[in-house]
């Protein structure tokens, strides 16, 4: 039997310049869809799992054809409510070598951020559901959708769901006390927590000492300590922590730590991938649906975060959201088959 698998949040209209030109450029927008919850959902069905996603969107054209690029990959949407008079919508430059990428929101008054916790059935949702996920986004949207996370989380937790949650700060739409407010308290209902150089500091308020992303240069031992102060502050059962190395826009060193009650009782560091950048947008989302994917289909933890590291290298050379990637090719990579050879 198919594990069933829950993400909820929004799904948004992604507009973005053809190429690499800049948003003063275009001449025309390239459309797809996207938005952290329903990339893990999406990944998470392609690697055959039952994937439910939680939202609400529209009864418009735009928010049904958000609907159907859902189930294109197998996304089932039983639980998404139609309401609302409009899709939240984001603009995307893709930058490249020394200039970097940039992401403009139109998402104010977004039909999800409206979505009172009374119009879905939770205890359905998570009827006979393993594993739950949620993101530090949704709630940053709104004191509604604040309401509407608190309730998906007790009810998880209510229905022996496993329970992760992605960090996920975005600065543009909420602050860092605002964050911490509200994402403090709610980890007592989180089983694995992910994060990256910035989340642990934005939204709970611990900081790796002596790294810089930005200068390209990682303190594994840094973040080493902060997983286990999160693991002992919080109790969690996971802590992952992704390590990204950012020398420009096109290129990245790319590889996570993972703490945990099982195989990683010490933080565990992947193997490092040094990728040229395509598309790093969702690289995060899929690191997350790969461990999900990992510790659901595995007992060996190592294994399972060598998954998600993986998965998350081959995101990002896909344009768009979505990792459109199978288990089979993530394995193959994971396993050390990475030199990009034509397959015939």
């Amino acid at each position: 039997m198919k594990k069933k698998v829950v993400a909820f949040g929004e799904i948004m209209l992604r507009l973005s310049t053809p190429g690499f030109s800049r948003f003063v450029q275009a001449q025309a927008f390239d459309v797809t869809y996207g938005g952290g919850e329903a990339n893990v959902a999406v990944a998470l069905a392609n690697y055959g799992l039952d994937s439910y996603f939680v939202s609400k969107l529209p009864e418009h054209e735009i928010g049904q054809s958000a609907v159907n690029h859902l189930r294109r990959f197998g996304v089932k949407d039983d639980y998404i409510v139609r309401g609302g008079d409009r899709i939240g919508i984001y603009f995307l430059e893709t930058g490249a070598s020394q200039r970097a990428s940039k992401v403009i929101y139109d998402r104010a008054n977004s039909a999800v951020s409206g979505m009172k916790k009374e119009e879905i059935d939770w205890d359905a949702v998570f009827s006979g559901a393993d594993w739950f996920h949620w993101t530090g986004i949704t709630p940053a949207l709104g004191e509604v959708a604040r309401e509407s996370v608190v309730a998906a989380c007790q009810a998880a937790r209510e229905a022996g769901t496993t329970v992760s949650c992605d960090l996920n700060f975005r600065k543009k739409l909420w602050t860092e006390e605002e964050a911490q407010n509200f994402m403090q308290p709610l980890m007592e209902h989180v089983d694995v927590c992910i994060g990256n150089e910035e989340d642990a500091e934005k939204s709970l308020g611990l900081k790796p000492a002596h790294s810089d992303v930005d200068e390209g240069e990682l303190d594994e031992e840094s973040y080493s300590k902060v997983a286990k102060e999160l693991k002992d502050i919080y109790g969690f059962q996971a802590v992952a922590i992704t390590l990204r190395e950012s020398f420009s826009a096109s290129r990245n060193g790319w590889s996570a730590i993972l703490l945990d009650d099982k195989e990683c009782q010490e933080p565990y560091r992947s193997k490092r991938y040094d990728i040229q950048i395509v598309d790093r947008i969702g690289g995060g989302d899929s690191f997350a649906s790969g461990l999900i994917y990992g510790l659901l289909s595995s007992d060996n933890t190592r294994d399972a975060l060598e998954f998600a590291v993986a998965a998350s290298c081959l995101k990002q050379t896909i344009p768009g959201d979505f990792n459109l990637v199978n288990a089979e090719e993530v394995e193959k990579l994971a396993k050390g088959s990475g030199s990009g050879r034509v397959e015939r």
